[in-house]
């Protein structure tokens, strides 16, 4: 007799190893395609921020309003042309702006005065008490010495300033009207500039005598601020009109 045989059934373990691969496998390509979908997400965000901060950053560097030159135009008595005041009672700012620069809407322009005792942070006339020149002049010669400063075009070709929409393009040019009216001549001198006479004046609360150190600073809605700082003569003479800057 043939001796008894053992029978042993091999355990097949392959399809269990294959199936764990093809599981992990499905796992690494669903992580990798999160994770994709994840840094594609995040790189347009990231464009869409770089390209929004570059074009912050070039409107900051490029919307800059250029101070050519400041007068100061001093009041005289009443009825009496040759009795000037001892002040500058108004000064008039010749602006342009710098070569490459981006429109500058200036109803969004700040301007800070200071005359070393009193400071006055001013904008532009709101619309609903802007006139037909000159009268914006005498509006804040008048009533308005503290709030507000007044433009009038010098050079626009392209039309693109006028008083309810004060935008400045490249090649444009305005003056720009700041009272500094004293107490001392303030209701008993008057002034006449630019086809407006102002026959009472309102005290700017500031008093631009001579050795005067006065700064002024305009700063737009964008780009950087715009900074003329000078000391006013020694004597003004007889001069009504006086240059301050540059």
């Amino acid at each position: 007799m043939k001796a008894n045989r053992n029978l042993h059934l091999k355990e097949d373990t392959g399809a269990q190893v294959g199936i764990g691969t093809l599981i992990i496998f499905i796992a690494m390509v669903l992580v990798a395609a999160v994770a994709a979908a994840v840094l594609i997400q995040t790189s347009g965000v990231l464009q869409q921020r770089a390209q929004q901060t570059g074009a912050e950053a070039t409107q900051e560097v490029s919307s800059n309003l250029d101070i050519k030159s400041i007068e100061g135009i001093r009041a005289n008595a009443t009825g009496d042309s040759q009795n000037l005041s001892d002040t500058v009672d108004l000064l008039r700012l010749q602006i342009g702006l710098q070569a490459g620069s981006s429109p500058v809407d200036m109803n969004q322009v700040v301007v800070t005065i200071s005359d070393g005792s009193q400071t006055n942070t001013l904008r532009y006339i709101e619309e609903s008490l802007i006139k037909t020149e000159p009268e914006n002049i005498q509006m804040i010669m008048k009533n308005n010495s503290t709030e507000f400063f007044a433009l009038k075009e010098i050079r626009d070709e392209d039309g693109s300033f006028n008083q309810n929409n004060p935008v400045m393009n490249t090649g444009d040019l305005i003056n720009m009207y700041i009272s500094t009216a004293s107490s001392a001549v303030a209701s008993s001198y008057g002034l006449s500039i630019d086809d407006a006479n102002v026959d009472e004046l309102k005290n700017s609360n500031m008093r631009l005598s001579p050795r005067t150190h006065v700064e002024i600073v305009l700063t737009p809605e964008a780009g950087a601020l715009t900074q003329a700082t000078f000391v006013t003569p020694s004597t003004y003479g007889v001069n009504n009109i006086v240059k301050l800057y540059p």
